[in-house]
């Protein structure tokens, strides 16, 4: 099946030797006419590994670092937290505000902003020089899902357990409250990035952008939207999540290293760990989908089963999306070698994590 691994960037650095390496200006005309044309990959069977249903078990596979993971993702949850409640302030007029702060502050695991701490931290900068890009980041996500929950979209009336922005504030209200929160992510990170180079605050800012847009998040949504009622191959599927998904989970990572002083090399390592853990991220979410209720969710379980769209379960089955699932944490993992073992510890656990994670 296809495995994305077109790197863009500066720096052109060796692929494992089982990876067709692919130019990312490629991407723009592959789907057409309903067919998408992706660079192939064989996925290596994993070996000496174990499944836990419903979630993936990777430590008996792979050894990380010791590390308070527990401890390390509870402190930078609750900065990130503190720094969005700051960010957008309950002011005139109050009911976009409140719309806005609703679906932002309504908890969420804060993956993708703590990813970019982490990757800002690796290369050694100071966590704080990535506070406002992390809160765009979860800004953009929360937009994101405002939209996607719309009835014109995937029509879901619960997220992160609570009735979804539509259902509390109205339609309209949620667009304008996705709207706006889409405009803040811009201005409050090129105001509040100032521990940065100015160079580097700008090139955050184009990855970030680039990853929202119409070769980003929106041509996963729309390919995903064209292509409700059809028959989807494995390539289509992947085409429609790495844009969808996975494209803002890598922004976080890579705008975190720009932000924080990374080299060239070390930004390109850290590009295609995201790249890899961003599609695992889709991958457990389809497998969850189909293993946990909607009360274990915290939203509607089971919703693309009944409307037949496709998922990697569903092409793949169960155990080999499990399967897959694993070999794109190895390959993730594998690119953090490059790094110091202690400071990359948060980025080995979160892999994990997002392999691991229950909803």
């Amino acid at each position: 099946m296809a495995f994305l691994t077109a790197i863009p960037g500066n720096k052109s650095l060796p692929l494992p030797k089982n990876v067709c390496r692919a130019k990312t200006a490629s991407y723009r005309n592959q789907f057409n006419n309903g067919k998408i044309v992706c660079m192939k990959i064989q996925p290596s069977k994993a070996a000496n590994t174990t499944i836990s249903q419903p979630s993936i078990e990777v430590q008996d596979h792979l050894v990380f670092p010791k590390f308070n993971f527990e401890e390390y993702m509870a402190a930078k949850a609750n900065k990130v937290n503190v720094a969005l409640d700051d960010a957008v302030p309950l002011q005139n007029p109050i009911k976009i505000h409140e719309a806005m702060r609703y679906s932002l502050l309504a908890g969420g695991k804060r993956v993708r902003p703590i990813l970019c701490l982490a990757s800002c931290e690796l290369v050694g900068g100071d966590d704080s020089m990535a506070v406002p890009m992390a809160c765009a980041v979860e800004m953009i996500h929360t937009m994101s899902l405002i939209h996607d929950d719309l009835p014109c979209m995937d029509n879901d009336d619960f997220r992160r357990g609570k009735p979804t922005n539509h259902k509390a504030f109205g339609e309209d209200t949620a667009v304008l409250a996705g709207d706006a929160l889409l405009s803040l992510a811009f201005e409050h990170a090129a105001a509040n990035t100032r521990s940065a180079n100015q160079h580097g605050v700008l090139q955050a800012i184009v990855e970030l952008a680039s990853a929202v847009g119409s070769e980003g998040l929106v041509a996963g949504q729309i390919v995903d939207l064209c292509s409700e009622g059809k028959e989807l191959s494995l390539d289509e599927l992947e085409y429609i999540h790495v844009h969808k998904t996975s494209k803002l989970l890598e922004a976080a990572v890579v705008c975190g290293a720009i932000v924080g002083g990374g080299d060239g090399v070390a930004v390109e390592r850290l590009r295609k760990y995201a790249r890899c853990i961003g599609l695992l991220f889709q991958v457990v979410d389809d497998i969850l989908d189909v293993t946990k209720s909607s009360e274990e969710l915290g939203k509607t379980a089971g919703k693309d089963l009944v409307a037949g769209k496709a998922t990697y379960p569903r092409l793949m089955g169960l155990e080999r999306a499990e399967e897959f699932a694993r070999e794109l944490v190895s390959k993730a993992v594998g690119e953090l070698s490059y790094f110091d073992p202690l400071r990359v510890a948060p980025l080995y656990h979160l892999a994990g994590y997002i392999a691991s994670r229950q909803n």
